[in-house]
């Protein structure tokens, strides 16, 4: 449950990869912008909740959306197997629930322990809280107990912040692979994770390129011979999706040249320029 389609791309594609780990399964993506339009987009979105084993929700900050969930969430909270609730409002994050650890309840000595580490956000807070979050996975790592099941919501975070199609494949297997219980308790050995895969704040992007994104524009495939170069700068989250693949894919020729370029500042779906 999400605020807008951003994620929906990626999600579909997850579902295909993760069926063949689990075939069955039920991954579905519900965007909180679609239900002023429609209240059957809500509806499908409270049934799931209801029934869903493992509940995901982010970007929920506006009063009306959250209570429009609020209610179904708090309902299901103990007894779905997991519940992961992150950038958005208190009252609806609180609701977390990963093994042991609940997000609403007293604060503990690791909490307070991690507020400590976290020091000041003047001055590049975002970067820093980027560089914090990924550092914290590491460092709790080696703290038994329900430092595990917070080390599990930030690394449900990474995964979803740079969510590719493989980090999303990836955010479910992890949290299936620790949380999936009753009847569903041995899907817990049938998949296999993989860390998430980090990508740079601003680079390029090549579908032939391996990895696809690089911080340098070296790294894109050479080819020879004079021609133009036409560049489209993308949001980073819009190439993570592939959602902007469509317009450069029939760019390519040999008289031109297109090398993408990503950044994560910017507000605009695309601009090109031409050289």
């Amino acid at each position: 449950v999400t605020m807008d389609d951003h994620l929906t791309g990626a999600i579909e594609r997850a579902k295909v990869q993760l069926r063949r780990d689990i075939p069955g399964l039920s991954l579905t993506v519900h965007a909180a912008a679609e239900w002023n339009a429609s209240s059957e987009a809500l509806s499908r979105c409270l049934a799931d909740i209801a029934s869903g084993d493992i509940i995901i929700a982010t970007m929920l900050f506006l009063d009306e959306q959250i209570q429009a969930v609020l209610p179904a969430l708090q309902a299901r909270r103990d007894s779905c197997d997991a519940m992961v609730v992150c950038m958005s409002a208190a009252e609806v994050t609180k609701l977390t629930r990963l093994g042991s650890y609940k997000l609403g309840g007293p604060e503990s000595g690791i909490t307070t322990m991690l507020k400590q580490l976290r020091g000041t956000t003047k001055g590049g807070a975002g970067a820093k809280q980027m560089k914090m979050l990924r550092r914290l996975p590491k460092i709790l790592r080696f703290i038994p107990g329900a430092a595990q099941d917070l080390r599990a919501y930030f690394l449900t975070m990474q995964y979803w912040l740079a969510g590719s199609e493989d980090n999303v494949v990836n955010m479910v297997r992890f949290l299936i692979s620790r949380y999936a219980d009753g009847p569903r308790k041995h899907l817990r050995t049938m998949v296999k994770v993989a860390a998430p895969v980090e990508y740079p704040e601003t680079g390029v992007y090549h579908p032939a390129m391996q990895g696809r994104l690089a911080e340098a524009v070296d790294r894109l495939p050479a080819r020879s011979g004079p021609r133009g170069t036409v560049g489209l700068l993308v949001m980073r989250s819009a190439r993570l999706r592939q959602r902007a693949f469509a317009s450069f894919r029939p760019l390519p020729a040999d008289w031109m040249r297109v090398p993408p370029s990503s950044n994560s500042l910017r507000s605009t779906a695309s601009r090109a320029s031409t050289r």
